[in-house]
């Protein structure tokens, strides 16, 4: 018996000594991280699908330019719209767990939403398995009574979809967010942000390893990330142990915490970046929200077209796009999303050649200037992370109001203008307030904190006089927002109302006539086995004009989905390729026309 109890000992010490030996220090995992190739696979796939769904999906409510999957959040912080909304349509005593009998999922059908994003041209799918409320989509043991099986479709929704998706043909992602908005031992944002070592020690990286070890993702996309080091998640140890256990096809994006550069980049919400050396998805949902928002406009989910242009140059600068869908609770995908994914499967079909495994040309777009005027009211504007207008970018755009202004009464008059990103005001042609107006941008945070700051000046005005007054703005990346406010000593500060702004002298209507500029890319180019493609989003009528290098005379030009070669010359250092011979009935689509060089 003692000899059986010694031998029971050294076998434990061996295999515990073992054990250690095989661990890695920090570094030891990140250089295994850092140095490890991204798969090919990924770089070509070009076009995933997003898919926020879980018990936010139920209100499916927010601002119209709010993510409706941040209700809870909502809901912490007493959000007025989200709590009164509550309040009505659910009760005074309803709680967010109340939702979780809800979501039933009722209408889930994986194999139909497979087949629409197989459809839409799509290689890839990621799945929110969790998000920031803590509610699993899978049967997870550190979550009772809080998945997907235990309450609410009674079902295991990460299961049955990576079944459909993988049958389909596709690869299968899952997006997994690191912290918990509600969880009891470390509640994110309201708790200091260092305390959550028992929290990533105790349950989020042994319910990590359950998600991972039980599904096996080809992709993983991270989340939730921002208040802490990639050390206090011990992210390089679990990416390492993901790349171990799913092999040379797994990849991981860049959201793993401070102080760790690694994985695909994931711009959210912005018109993209340039080429980099490593892969790069940007990351939006059809509308303005990930989680179905009942409360945007039909405007929100823009055109095919828009879509269509979008994705290309997402592309033609060296990245993909992970494009959102937020299904209803009941498991339906809208009409409208999946109208608009058919929509650019539709276009794929035809032009795929110069988008699946493409690389970025010598040139990458052409872009011209393009400026829109009309007349706003007020300047407060919040766009959040979109475009002012059609026509203008999301970013990199500039806005310069001019008018007359007329103070109410003879006072001094303190102005304000809270904005994001710069801002300048010139009143009687002086420069009253200049917030860090300058000609060059720089990249936020993907989900930092709401970075716009506040300036004032102060000026003499006489009442009845007009005075010419001028603002400028300048958006850069993420957020954009500007208002202008004024107050005297005596009076309490408020937005400038139109009334007091005049679009010219003669007091001709109220209001400020503001001239929003941008870029605007209306070709692109790609590469694909030695062929070179140009994307027109404007369709030229006589000639299509290039300006490329000669492909040489032996060089044949065909506009995709038309069986015929167009002619073409080559003359003053650019290519132009003859389309008066193409009737409106033989084109192939109407958003957008590639046209393929061929060198031979």
């Amino acid at each position: 018996m003692i000899k059986e109890r010694i031998l029971l000992i050294c076998a434990c010490f061996i295999l515990t000594a073992s054990t250690f030996a095989q661990e890695k220090t920090e570094a030891e995992y990140i250089k295994n991280i850092t140095e490890r190739p991204y798969p090919k696979w990924f770089k070509d796939a070009k076009l995933g699908i997003f898919i926020h769904w879980g018990l936010y999906s139920v209100p499916s409510y927010g601002s119209k330019e709010s993510y409706a999957e941040w209700f809870l959040r909502g809901m912490q912080t007493k959000s007025p719209q989200r709590m009164e909304f509550v309040k009505n349509t659910y009760g005074e005593h309803f709680t967010y767990k109340d939702f979780a009998p809800l979501f039933k999922a009722e209408l889930f059908n994986p194999d139909e939403w497979a087949s629409l994003f197989k459809r839409a041209g799509a290689k890839y799918v990621m799945f929110v398995s969790k998000h920031h409320d803590g509610y699993t989509l899978w049967p997870s043991k550190y979550n009772r009574n809080w998945n997907s099986v235990d309450v609410g479709p009674k079902r295991d929704l990460v299961g049955d979809l990576t079944k459909s998706v993988r049958e389909a043909g596709l690869k299968m992602g899952l997006y997994y967010s690191l912290a918990e908005w509600n969880h009891p031992l470390h509640r994110w944002y309201t708790d200091p942000h260092d305390s959550i070592g028992r929290y990533v020690e105790e349950y989020m990286i042994p319910q990590f390893k359950e998600l991972v070890s039980t599904y096996k993702p080809s992709i993983l996309f991270a989340d939730g990330e921002w208040y802490n080091t990639a050390k206090q998640w011990h992210a390089a140890e679990l990416i390492d142990w993901y790349y171990n256990l799913v092999g040379d096809e797994a990849i991981v994006n860049n959201r793993w915490g401070h102080g760790l550069d690694v994985g695909y980049l994931t711009p959210e919400y912005s018109s993209g970046i340039k080429v980099t050396d490593r892969p790069w998805a940007e990351v939006r949902g059809l509308g303005r929200s990930f989680g179905l928002n009942r409360n945007e406009k039909l405007e929100a989910y823009g055109t095919s077209q828009d879509l269509i242009h979008r994705f290309v140059q997402t592309v033609a600068n060296g990245g993909g796009m992970i494009l959102n869908v937020g299904p209803k609770a009941d498991g339906q995908i809208p009409l409208i999303q999946q109208e608009r994914l058919i929509q650019l499967g539709n276009w794929l079909k035809i032009n795929g050649d110069a988008i699946y495994g493409a690389e970025p040309f010598s040139i990458k777009e052409e872009e011209k200037q393009v400026t829109i005027n009309r007349i706003d009211d007020e300047i407060n504007f919040n766009w959040v992370r979109n475009s002012p207008m059609k026509g203008v970018k999301e970013d990199d755009f500039t806005v310069e109001w001019n008018g007359f202004i007329e103070a109410p009464k003879s006072d001094t008059y303190t102005f304000e203008v809270k904005a994001d990103d710069e801002a300048a005001v010139f009143i009687n042609n002086q420069l009253i307030i200049n917030q860090n107006y300058t000609a060059k941008g720089t990249q936020s945070e993907v989900m930092g904190a709401n970075t716009s700051v506040s300036s004032t000046g102060k000026i003499k005005l006489k009442a009845g006089e007009l005075y010419p007054i001028q603002i400028k703005y300048r958006e850069k990346k993420q957020n954009a927002s500007i208002s202008l406010f004024w107050n005297t000593k005596n009076e309490a500060k408020q937005l400038v109302p139109a009334s007091a702004l005049f679009i010219d002298k003669e007091k001709s209507k109220n209001g400020i006539t503001g001239s929003y500029s941008s870029l605007k890319t209306y070709l692109c180019y790609t590469q694909n086995h030695g062929k070179i493609y140009a994307i027109s989003f404007e369709w030229p009528e006589n000639e299509l004009v290039l300006s490329i290098p000669n492909p040489g005379n032996k060089a044949t030009v065909k506009l995709l989905g038309l069986d015929k070669n167009l002619t073409w010359k080559y003359s003053n250092g650019k290519m132009h390729i003859d389309t008066k011979s193409i009737k409106y009935s033989e084109m192939p689509s109407h958003d957008a026309w590639t046209f393929e060089i061929d060198k031979n």
